[in-house]
């Protein structure tokens, strides 16, 4: 994946109030998920904790996970949101780096204004899964005999160690005939795997009138 740097301020101040006040600033609230898992003693974390970083209590009892709530200006984000490429962000808050993805975009239900960003913090010996998108490769067969290739799925989630994960998933539809697909599970990859459901249709070549008269007209001469 490509590389986004970014850097982020702390957010201190939580609750609807202090975000309305940042969204009128031109600024984004965000979190990061992800963090390392700690140990709480009778319900508490005795740790330190850098500024916008907050123990979450998960899963069995005495553990829990730090999140961080950080600030970035719009116009900072605004090239990592608005483009079909996917990123690692290199975020530099509190004075260290962060290697992070963009998990997902709250946006206004009206105006479609951004209303909170969620991040997840990426390792070289974890896993993600991250949304990324389908590059069609070849000339289909089907397209060749007449028929008509159409895309069914513009991005697949793809299940790696980040640094594997490719800026696009390139499927070559070279074999595929009238009438056929390709699917989520039809495909393999080294390094990293499709972590859409396999049953899903990728893409595909249907069959044109004019194909479907080619072909009648050709049976017809058969006869």
């Amino acid at each position: 994946m490509k590389t986004f740097k970014l850097n982020a301020t702390p957010r201190i101040d939580l609750g609807k109030k202090a975000s309305k006040a940042l969204r009128a600033e031109n600024k984004i609230p965000c979190v990061i998920y992800g963090g390392k898992h700690v140990e709480l003693t009778d319900g508490k974390y005795e740790g330190p904790l850098a500024p916008g970083e907050k123990v979450v209590p998960v899963g069995s009892k005495g553990k829990a996970l730090i999140t961080t709530d950080f600030i970035v200006g719009f116009d900072d984000i605004r090239k990592l949101i608005y483009t079909p490429d996917v990123y690692t962000v290199e975020l530099t808050l509190n004075d260290k780096v962060k290697h992070v993805v963009l998990k997902d975009i709250q946006w206004h239900p009206v105006n479609d204004s951004i209303l909170h960003l969620d991040f997840l913090e990426v390792h070289e010996d974890k896993p993600v899964v991250v949304e990324v998108p389908v590059k069609i490769e070849g000339h289909a067969a089907g397209v060749k005999a007449g028929g008509k290739l159409y895309l069914n799925m513009k991005k697949v989630k793809v299940k790696g160690i980040y640094t594997n994960i490719p800026e696009r998933v390139v499927v070559n539809v070279d074999d595929v005939k009238i009438g056929h697909v390709i699917k989520v599970g039809d495909l393999k990859f080294d390094n990293y795997e499709l972590a859409s459901a396999k049953d899903l249709v990728i893409a595909g070549v249907r069959a044109t009138r004019a194909a479907a008269a080619a072909a009648a007209a050709a049976d017809e001469a058969a006869e």
